[in-house]
């Protein structure tokens, strides 16, 4: 495709991104960064965390992403009792024909709202990963597909919550983003209460989205071009994770990235660029969503945790050390 021909179907496209935020915030006032997350999600197919306390409306944020869209939609409330049949599905004999019939579970849908994810133990929390990284589930010794797209969207309470488990770090490792939830301002809150007393918070939504739209934007998004500088920029990043130049660093840090971290800042740098309306990916875009990518995939060391250094804190501090092309 020519440059001016791609220009111009990122600026086509620019309008159906701008009324689908739009119709998302009549439900949700302000954490622009989680509706943004959630778009970038569905257009890179990379599953998302969102972490916050109880009440910040991470479940009601995805709820209204499903529903401004034509996505088949499922929500998984995650319990100590769940257990994997509930979410991957099963076998059942049929007592008529004498043999098993499989019954699929809620996973096979487009969008997976896994509520509270981190309340049902690992062994649950485990059943997704192969659903989450082949996209196929087994049951019995069958396998089945998983639809086109098909994105996990996690929320979680912090750890340090009772009655909590954490995520296994194969399965967080699987997240393309993970973003912090946090509190509204004075502003903002008082617009929920004005949406909440008008019922705005309850009206439905209009279908903005549909799939084969979502097809055209990662289509799009396959043709951003991103430079060499750009990639070997990005590789940096990460081996700075992983080997800290400064020693002072290397101390905050007890283990870094995996190379799914260099893959998630490619392709959510394209992502960013397109939402954006360019065609090229910047530093500055590698640089935006270096903090969702990496937050999750960084295990700060005892003495960061002592010194109350935030992973966020250390991706910064990595940011500022690593030289930009």
């Amino acid at each position: 495709m020519e440059f001016n021909e791609l220009n111009e179907k990122i600026r086509e496209h620019a309008l159906a991104l701008n009324a689908l935020k739009t119709e998302i915030s009549k439900i949700i006032v302000g954490q622009e960064e989680m509706i943004e997350a959630l778009i970038m999600g569905i257009i890179g197919e990379g599953h998302i965390l969102l972490e916050g306390v109880p009440g910040l409306a991470k479940t009601t944020a995805v709820k209204a992403f499903a529903d401004a869209t034509d996505l088949d939609f499922k929500r998984i409330q995650f319990t100590p009792d769940l257990l994997p049949a509930d979410i991957t599905g099963s076998r059942i004999f049929n007592m008529n024909e004498h043999n098993f019939d499989i019954k699929k579970g809620v996973i096979f849908s487009n969008v997976i709202l896994a509520d509270e994810i981190n309340r049902a133990p690992a062994k649950v929390q485990s059943a997704l990963l192969e659903a989450m990284q082949e996209r196929q589930v087994t049951i019995g010794d069958t396998t089945f597909d998983l639809p086109d797209p098909f994105i996990v969207l996690a929320t979680q309470n912090p750890l340090e919550q009772e009655g909590t488990y954490p995520l296994p770090e194969a399965q967080v490792d699987r997240f393309m983003f993970k973003v912090l939830i946090d509190y509204p301002t004075q502003e903002q809150e008082l617009r929920i209460i004005e949406k909440f007393e008008k019922k705005e918070l309850s009206q439905p939504l209009n279908k903005i989205l549909n799939k084969k739209e979502i097809s055209e934007w990662q289509n799009i998004v396959k043709m951003i071009y991103t430079d060499e500088r750009i990639k070997k920029y990005v590789v940096s990043i990460v081996f700075e994770t992983r080997e800290p130049k400064d020693r002072k660093l290397a101390q905050l840090i007890e283990v870094g990235s995996s190379p799914r971290a260099s893959l998630y800042l490619i392709l959510a740098g394209r992502i960013r660029a397109f939402i954006e309306g360019r065609n090229f990916v910047t530093p500055e875009d590698i640089k935006e969503v270096a903090y969702p990518v990496l937050r999750h995939r960084i295990i700060p060391s005892f003495e960061a945790e002592a010194e109350k250094i935030s992973t966020d804190s250390i991706i910064s501090e990595l940011l500022n050390r690593v030289e930009v092309p």
